[in-house]
């Protein structure tokens, strides 16, 4: 049966009936800890509430005739998409933020036509305090972000203390369960094969019909010694014999006289899966800690949730009534997301994790440190044709789904449950809500706010106005709200004016108003993908695609040189469509050398355009540092003012006539959020987007569409069972215990990359000769002669060195390795081509690629520009064992490999108005020829982009293949990616 959404039922129409509230126990109504910083406090928090309800219920308002009202008892809004900034759904950057190798382009897509282009004329109108801003300085505060913290340990040493211990961990706990097979370590699977035939069709195979298929072919069950012959019995030795994670219930609610369904798991069981995982327990924070860049402990650092102030002022104040108590802060995402393209079916997510867990596990979908905690109603209420009414019960029906499904929070926050962790050590747990992961509209649905900033009380017409560490901007009055919701009982007549004059929509029964120790205004955590790279940057490029012409800012795209890092926009980027959050990062990446010297209409100074894209891009960058100090927030906060201090050059260019943007205005608030919980990475909605592909699309496509989600939680609930018997598996086959806990460290910045060579070269044999003519290695006899010189000192001659030397393995690519520091996998973070021009397979010319690179000298540091020159790189090879007893004297260590680069000039002072390095190819004065040296492979440190300069018009004849053979000056692209923008530092 159907379960009535509240009291009643909604009606979209005058015939109310009243409404009858049953009464709710008090437990307790506690307040939540303050946060308190090292020298001030920063928030007195709300009275803590935990009224328990004891139905699952949409509640329904007033009814009756006692007031007027329109469309429905709440009044009617108006059109609430009108409020909401319209972002496209379904956005998201790649796996875990990696970036990747872009395919090569054909001389043909290069050269292809553009539209014709109009220059505009040069007056510039120079600006009387255009060098009045000075250029920010990073100094030395990278270099702080290396160093090992200084950790001072929570004083009580009973918080988070083991009260006992079991006999066993959590996977002699599970072989209890399955039976205990000593030499068979994949039971309940009859052998080697039998399992890992079940592990691919689970995790990797086809169909159900398909897997049933291939097993029914003659003879093939038997041959392999297989135990199932179909998907039927294969599903049912998984239902029977497998444990996995908590299973999904299913619910239903009337509303709007259609039936909606909720499925959703047990959220005590989810959190106990996470803490007693035992791929997670050598990392499992149990404590908060400070940490300060030195031991003066003048200078705090932020990194995981636990250095952040909310988790240390939360555990003193659960001490004062609950000593040794162990806090779990839950985060919860959800996020709608459309499942086909046609026929419009989507899914509504509802994620969760823990923050003992470190984020350099949580961001990875392999580790499965995020649970499915249930999937909410999707429905559009078509048949209630108010509006207004429409949205009231869509927001009253998210609410009750939350509350329903968070209830048994209320008292294991407030008094504490036995949690296991993977090693069977038991802690007193408080389950405690800690943040909110979501874009604007879930942020708005959450709260509850009608409009404007989900978290401060700045008004709608406000959001544009920006004041540093404005006290009067940081939370909304929680007290003053929480009063205009009870008003309901007390007072239901006046609810809705109670409601409108606090700012918040009518939503009788919030989900949060009854968890122990919460603020949602304080747990709407910023959030890079949406908010920055899908909010703030999009409108930033579209307002300078405005203000300088569509077709001269895609030119200057298409002649942009090729680069690991960098995306080539060879149609460029004014003319696309549903453009995704990696490539609206990629767009950043090239923003600011496309309007160094780009002129702006009318003659007007583009100096100040300048600074704002700077400005903002540096915010970008910044926010983005997985770990933080309170010198590098200082510059985060410096470069959010110096926006604000320049952004009214789109307001001069008719561009805008306000900045009252939502996720503009939220940027000032990031400084205090992550000294609250820790850096944003902590709570990027890019890794709750990636698991909509794992844990919605992929789970759809495998039903057959009629009653999907029932059959999603039931292919779901098996693939967790596979991938929590093969973590299983490979413990029985290790037969080790797990890392021990001091084998992980913090995140640092993790600048260094391991430099990787292919053990063969990429053409075994190149004549001297070719190297010239196919490789453009101008003077490349003279400069290996030289080198050989250098190195022992003989009188070696050019026809000598060609009598010893008839031909070199030359290798086309070099590769920069690091390793995953959660999984100890090894991924390609950076690699230079040096390749000449070749064929497709379709014949297709390649045009040749010779990158640019950083050199070090010698004396070059981790951090810092001071030692480096760019080089060309033409040639990478290596000498032959037969020739290095014949060139060098005995003694002599000659590098393994060798690299032919053209250099660049050295770096000066930055350029004042965006401090970016300007570089130029060094000529000899004879003839022209590029200035050339071979230096060894070891002193590449990794790839360089550079910006072109333009002038005020993109050369015609310029495409990106030839740019770094026809300009003649250069801009070292900081934002090339994150690792550049920390070390080309001044």
């Amino acid at each position: 049966m159907p379960v009535l959404c509240g009291c009643g039922q909604y009606f979209a129409n005058s015939g109310f009936r009243q409404h009858q509230r049953s009464s709710k126990s008090e437990i307790c109504r506690r307040p939540p800890p303050p946060i308190v910083c090292d020298k001030e406090p920063i928030l007195e928090a709300h009275s803590k509430r935990a009224d328990t309800p004891n139905a699952f219920e949409v509640t329904d308002l007033l009814g009756g005739d006692t007031f007027d009202s329109q469309g429905d008892y709440f009044g009617d809004y108006g059109d609430l998409d009108s409020e909401l900034e319209a972002d496209e759904a379904d956005r998201m950057m790649g796996s875990d933020g990696e970036e990747w190798d872009f395919p090569q382009t054909s001389v043909a897509e290069e050269q292809g036509l553009e539209p014709e282009r109009t220059q505009i004329e040069q007056t510039v109108i120079p600006m009387d305090d255009e060098d009045g801003v000075p250029m920010r300085l990073r100094g030395g505060v990278d270099n702080d972000l290396q160093k090992n913290p200084f950790i001072v340990a929570y004083p009580d040493l009973q918080a988070g203390e083991i009260l006992s211990k079991r006999g066993c961990n959590m996977d002699t706990e599970y072989t209890a369960r399955i039976g205990d097979h000593p030499t068979n370590p994949y039971f309940p699977f009859k052998s080697k094969i039998d399992w890992e035939m079940v592990h691919w069709a689970k995790t990797r195979g086809p169909s159900s019909t398909a897997f049933t298929e291939l097993m029914q072919i003659e003879n093939l069950s038997e041959k392999l010694g297989i135990l199932f012959t179909n998907s039927k019995e294969l599903n049912a030795m998984i239902d029977d014999h497998l444990p996995g994670r908590p299973q999904f219930k299913r619910h239903e609610i009337l509303v709007g006289g259609e039936v909606c369904e909720v499925f959703y798991r047990d959220v005590v069981a989810c959190i106990r899966a996470l803490f007693g995982d035992p791929d997670f327990m050598p990392y499992l924070v149990f404590r908060p800690e400070k940490h300060y860049v030195d031991e003066t402990k003048a200078e705090r650092m932020f990194h995981d949730m636990h250095t952040g102030r909310w988790w240390w002022s939360t555990q003193e104040e659960l001490d004062k009534t609950n000593p040794g108590a162990t806090i779990i802060p839950i985060i919860i995402s959800s996020d709608k997301t459309q499942l086909t393209l046609f026929r419009n079916k989507s899914a509504y997510p509802l994620y969760l994790t823990i923050g003992n867990i470190p984020k350099e596990i949580r961001r990875k979908p392999s580790k499965r440190a995020y649970v499915l905690l249930a999937y909410l109603p999707v429905t559009k209420l078509k048949g209630v044709t108010n509006k207004a009414s429409r949205c009231r019960q869509l927001a009253n029906l998210y609410h009750a789904c939350l509350s329903h499904i968070l209830a048994p929070l209320r008292l294991a926050g407030l008094d504490g449950i036995f949690l296991t962790s993977g090693d069977g050590c038991i802690h007193r747990s408080h389950l405690l809500l800690a943040s909110f992961i979501g874009d604007y509209p879930e942020q708005i649905l959450v709260t509850g706010t009608k409009s404007g900033c989900p978290t401060c009380p700045a008004k709608p017409n406000e959001l544009g106005m920006y004041a540093r560490n404005d006290p009067s901007s940081w939370l909304k009055d929680l007290d003053a709200i929480l009063k205009a919701i009870d008003s309901f009982d007390s007072n239901p007549g006046g609810f809705l004016q109670a409601c409108k004059e606090v700012g918040l929509k009518p939503i009788v029964d919030p989900f949060w108003k009854d968890l122990p120790y919460a603020h949602i205004y304080r747990f709407i955590t910023p959030d890079i993908l949406h908010q920055l790279l899908q909010g703030v940057l999009k409108h930033v490029i579209s307002w300078i695609t405005e203000a300088c012409g569509a077709p001269e800012i895609d030119a200057r795209c298409r002649r942009m040189p090729p680069n690991h890092n960098v995306r080539l926009f060879l149609k460029g980027i004014t003319t696309l469509s549903r453009v995704t959050g990696q490539e609206h990062d990629q767009m950043c990446r090239i923003l600011l050398g496309l309007v160094i010297d780009l002129p702006l209409p009318g003659g007007v100074s583009n100096t100040r355009l300048i600074w704002a894209v700077r400005a903002i891009l540096d915010f970008l960058y910044l926010a983005q540092y997985p770990v933080h100090t309170d010198r590098s927030l200082e510059l985060l906060e410096d470069a959010l003012e110096e926006f604000h201090s320049n952004k009214a050059i789109f307001i001069d260019l008719g561009i805008r006539d306000s900045f009252n943007i939502p996720k503009l205005h939220f940027a000032k608030h990031y400084v205090r959020f992550i000294k609250l919980y820790g850096t944003l990475d902590n709570f990027n909605t890019e890794y709750t987007e990636r698991l909509h592909i794992d844990l919605a699309k992929d789970a759809y496509e495998a039903t057959n569409h009629k009653d999907e989600f029932q059959q999603m939680t039931v292919w779901l609930e098996r693939k967790e069972k596979i991938l929590r018997h093969h973590q299983y598996v490979q413990w029985r086959l290790q037969g080790t215990p797990p890392p021990s806990v001091a084998d992980w460290t913090p995140p640092g910045l993790e600048l260094d990359r391991g430099l990787h060579m292919t053990k063969h070269a990429s053409i075994p044999n190149v004549l001297l000769s070719q190297i010239k003519v196919n490789y453009g290695a101008t003077h490349f006899r003279e400069a290996l002669a030289r080198f050989v010189v250098l190195q022992n000192q003989p009188d070696v001659t050019r026809a000598e060195l060609e009598r010893k030397l008839w031909d070199l393995p030359v290798w086309h690519w070099i590769k920069f390795q690091r390793t995953d520091p959660s999984n100890n996998k090894i991924l390609t973070a950076d690699s230079i081509h040096c390749q000449p021009q070749r064929l497709d397979g379709n014949q297709n010319v390649i045009p040749a690629q010779f990158d640019t690179a950083f050199v070090n000298d010698g004396t070059g540091e981790v951090v810092g520009v001071e030692g480096y020159r760019v080089a060309r790189i033409r040639v990478v090879f290596s000498l032959p064992e037969s020739s290095l007893e014949v060139l060098f004297n005995d003694g002599i260590e000659v590098s393994q490999h060798l690299v032919f680069v053209e250099w660049f000039s050295a770096f000066v002072n930055p350029e004042r108005n965006h401090g970016l390095f300007k570089i130029r190819p060094l000529k000899n004065l004879g003839d022209g020829s590029p200035i050339t040296e071979v230096v060894p492979l070891v002193n590449i440190r990794r790839s360089a982009h550079l910006y072109p300069q333009f002038g005020p018009f993109a050369p015609v004849e310029w495409t990106s293949s030839t740019v770094l053979d026809k300009c003649d000056t250069f801009f070292v692209n900081t934002f090339a990616d994150r690792h550049m923008y920390r070390i080309v530092v001044v």
